[in-house]
C-alpha cells in the first residue's frame, strides 16, 4: 500500500451578487463572503485557489472597494490564484440563446483581462446547471474547463472510484474538461476542521486504493467550521492554516496546471441536471408563471434585437440591456423569483432593450398577434411609444402592461394562488360572499365563485387601430353562474386603456351576483415613499385608501416612479385594495371592484373602465 501521494485540492470561491440587488446586499456578501476569504488567502502564498466572482460583482468592488481589487491583482500578479471567466451577468446558460452565451462569457473574459491582465481559461456554471449542447458554446468561448458536482458524474455513469477525477465530455467536436466538485465535503468543511475531513479522507484513499492515482478533490466552501461566536476572519484563518500544516496530506493546485500535467482522461457525456436539486430550469419555468414570463419577455426582446439593421454600437447596447436580465436566480428553485426589486430590474433592463431595438423616430401604433409565452395559442401585442399592453385570450386579460418613460411593467406581480396575476380578472361570485373572503383568495369563497379568469375566451373583433373584443360565451355545463355571458373589448390610444365590458344573463331565471374585474399593479414597494392610493369623493377631493373602496374614481401616485395612474369607472363599484406578500416580500397591490347586479332573463349590464398613465 502506498502512503505517500498527497490529495490534489482545488480549492474555489464563489459569489454572485444578481442585478437590481439593494446596495446593502452586495455589502452583505462582500463582508460575509468575498472580504474574510481574500484577505486571509493573501496571507498564505503557498496556498492557491481559483476564483470566481460574477461580472456584476467584481465592476462593484472594483467602484466601492478598489483596496479589495488590488488584492485579487496581486495574487494573481503571484500566480496564487486562477480567475474564472463565464457569463458577465451569471445567466442561466442552458435557457439563453446560443448568440448571448457567447456574448456574456466574451464581455466577462474581457473585462477580466483588462483588470487583471489574464485570459481566463475556465468558466463557471451557475447552478451548474448543465445540457450538453453548452459543450459547444463554452468551446467556441476558448473555455477549456468548467466544474460539475460529483453527484452529476454519477448521473453520467462515471464510476464512483473515478469521481474525484476530471473527464472530458463533448458536442458536435467540440471538447471541454470538467471538474468534479464534492459537495458533501463542502458540507463536512461547514462542520468540521479542515485537517479532521481531510485526514479521514486521505485514510479512506489509502485503505481503498493499493496506489491510487492522485485523487483531485474540488471544493467551493461558502463557509467553514466555527464556533457561534466566531468572527468570519478567524475562522478562515484557521482553515488556511490548517491547510499549511497539511502539506504532507494535501497540495493546493491551479486547475490550469492539473490540465497541463493530466495525461489520461475519462469521457462522459452528462444529461441535463444541476446541483440545485431535481427541478430543472426548463421545468421551473413551466411551473412557475412569473419566471416563463420573464423568459418569454427575453426570447421576444432577443427577436426584436435581431431585426434592428445598421447600427451595430445601439444592436450591442440593446443586448447588453438584455443580458442583464437573464440572472440565473429568476430561473432557479430559490425565491431570487419573489424579489421584487430583481424582478423590477430584468423588465427594467428589457424594456431598455425593447426601445433600442426600436426605429429611431418611429413610434407607430402595432398590434401583432405572437405566441409570447409559447402555450401554442396566440396573444395581442399592443406595442407603443408609451404603454405596451399585452392581452392573453386565457380571461382575456392583461398580463404584460408596460409604461416605455419609466420602464417599468406594472403587471410584474409575482404569482398568485391560481395564476399569475392580471389586470381585468374577471370573477363572479353569489351575491351573499363577502370581499373580504374574496380578497383572502379561501378555497372556500374561490370554490362557489366563477373564475372567468382561468377560462378561454373567444377572440371576436381586432383592429389595427388599438381596438380588441373578447368574448365568454355562456355554458351550461359550468357552475355556478354558467349562464352569463361576457363580452370584454380594449380599446388602447398612447397613454390611455378603455376597457369595456357586457354582462349578459342567458338564463331563464333571474341571477343576483357579484361580478369583480380583479385589477393587478406592482410597485416599488407599500410604503409612502413607494405608492400612495386616493379615492375621489363628490366633491372631487382626493381621500387616502386604507383598504375598503366605495367609488368610481381612483388615483394612484407611484411615487417612485413619478407616475400617475388613474382608474376611473362610469359607474360606482365598493370592493377593496389588498397588498399581496410572499414570504414578507411585498409583490403586488389588488384593486378588487365589486359591482352587485341582478340580471333578469335576457338582460344585459354594461361599463367602461378608463386608465389613463401620466408623469
Amino acid at each position: 500500500m502506498n502512503n505517500d501521494k498527497k490529495i490534489t485540492l482545488v480549492l474555489g470561491s464563489h459569489a454572485h451578487v444578481p442585478s437590481g440587488a439593494s446596495e446593502s446586499y452586495f455589502e452583505y456578501v462582500y463582508e460575509n463572503r468575498l472580504r474574510p476569504f481574500i484577505t486571509n488567502l493573501y496571507r498564505y502564498s503557498n496556498i492557491h485557489a481559483v476564483l470566481h466572482y460574477s461580472g456584476v460583482l467584481l465592476y462593484w468592488i472594483e467602484r466601492t472597494h478598489q483596496e479589495f481589487f488590488m488584492l485579487i491583482e496581486g495574487m494573481v500578479t503571484r500566480k496564487q490564484i486562477e480567475i474564472l471567466g463565464g457569463g458577465f451577468y451569471e445567466p442561466m446558460f442552458s435557457l439563453i440563446p446560443l448568440q448571448d452565451r457567447i456574448g456574456q462569457v466574451e464581455l466577462m473574459t474581457t473585462y477580466l483581462r483588462k483588470h487583471f491582465g489574464k485570459r481566463p481559461q475556465g468558466c463557471w456554471i451557475p447552478g451548474m446547471v448543465w445540457e450538453q449542447h453548452l459543450a459547444n458554446a463554452f468551446s467556441a468561448s476558448d473555455m477549456t474547463y468548467s466544474f460539475l458536482s460529483q453527484d452529476q458524474f454519477l448521473k453520467a455513469g462515471v464510476k464512483e472510484t473515478d469521481i474525484f477525477s476530471p473527464c472530458i465530455t463533448e458536442d458536435q467536436g467540440k471538447l471541454i474538461t470538467i471538474f468534479p466538485v464534492s459537495l458533501l465535503i463542502e458540507k463536512e468543511l461547514a462542520e468540521k476542521s479542515f485537517s479532521h475531513v481531510f485526514t479521514e479522507l486521505k485514510n479512506k484513499f489509502d485503505e481503498e486504493y493499493d496506489s491510487f492515482d492522485a485523487k483531485i478533490v474540488t471544493v467551493f466552501p461558502e463557509k467553514v467550521s466555527s464556533s457561534p461566536e466566531e468572527a468570519e476572519d478567524t475562522a478562515w484563518n484557521r482553515f488556511f492554516e490548517e491547510i499549511s500544516l497539511s502539506k504532507n496530506i494535501v497540495e493546493t493546485v491551479l486547475p490550469s496546471k492539473i490540465m497541463k500535467s493530466h495525461k489520461v482522461y475519462h469521457k462522459a457525456s452528462f444529461p441535463n441536471s444541476s446541483s440545485i436539486g431535481d427541478i430543472s430550469p426548463r421545468r421551473f419555468i413551466i411551473e412557475h408563471e412569473q419566471a416563463n414570463g420573464i423568459y418569454s419577455k427575453m426570447i421576444f426582446t432577443n427577436v426584436l434585437i435581431n431585426q434592428l439593421k445598421g447600427d451595430k454600437s445601439r444592436k450591442l447596447n440593446a443586448r447588453e440591456e438584455l443580458w442583464k436580465a437573464q440572472d440565473s436566480s429568476l430561473f432557479t428553485p430559490s425565491d431570487g423569483l419573489y424579489h421584487n426589486e430583481l424582478r423590477k430590474a430584468a423588465y427594467s433592463s428589457l424594456l431598455r432593450a425593447e426601445m433600442l431595438s426600436r426605429e429611431k423616430g418611429k413610434t407607430n401604433f402595432s398590434l401583432i398577434q405572437y405566441d409570447f409565452d409559447f402555450d401554442g395559442v396566440k396573444e395581442y401585442l399592443f406595442q407603443d411609444a408609451v404603454i405596451n399592453c399585452y392581452i392573453r385570450q386565457r380571461g382575456a386579460a392583461v398580463f404584460e402592461l408596460d409604461y416605455m418613460p419609466k420602464e417599468w411593467n406594472y403587471l410584474d406581480c409575482g404569482a398568485g394562488v391560481l395564476s399569475t396575476r392580471t389586470a381585468f380578472a374577471d370573477i363572479l361570485c353569489p351575491a351573499d360572499v363577502k370581499i373580504d373572503a374574496l380578497a383572502s383568495c379561501k378555497p372556500e369563497s374561490l370554490k362557489i365563485s366563477r373564475q372567468c379568469f382561468n377560462e378561454q375566451y373567444e377572440s371576436i373583433a381586432q383592429d389595427k387601430k388599438g381596438k380588441s373584443c373578447f368574448k365568454l360565451s355562456a355554458a351550461a355545463d359550468i357552475n355556478p353562474f354558467g349562464c352569463i355571458e361576457i363580452i370584454k373589448c380594449y380599446l388602447i390610444k398612447r397613454n390611455i386603456i378603455t376597457v369595456s365590458y357586457t354582462l349578459k344573463n342567458t338564463s331563464k331565471e333571474i341571477q343576483n351576483l357579484q361580478f369583480i374585474p380583479e385589477i393587478n399593479f406592482s410597485f416599488a414597494g407599500t410604503s409612502d415613499e413607494n405608492v400612495r392610493f386616493y379615492y375621489i369623493d363628490k366633491t372631487g377631493k382626493d381621500i387616502p385608501v386604507e383598504k375598503y373602496l366605495d367609488t368610481s374614481n381612483i388615483k394612484i401616485l407611484d411615487v417612485k416612479n413619478e407616475v400617475q395612474i388613474n382608474l376611473a369607472s362610469v359607474k360606482d363599484f365598493s370592493g377593496s385594495l389588498v397588498p399581496v406578500f410572499f414570504n414578507d416580500i411585498y409583490q403586488s397591490s389588488r384593486i378588487l371592484p365589486v359591482f352587485s347586479l341582478s340580471l333578469a332573463s335576457g338582460e344585459s349590464w354594461t361599463n367602461e373602465f378608463t386608465v389613463k398613465f401620466s408623469h
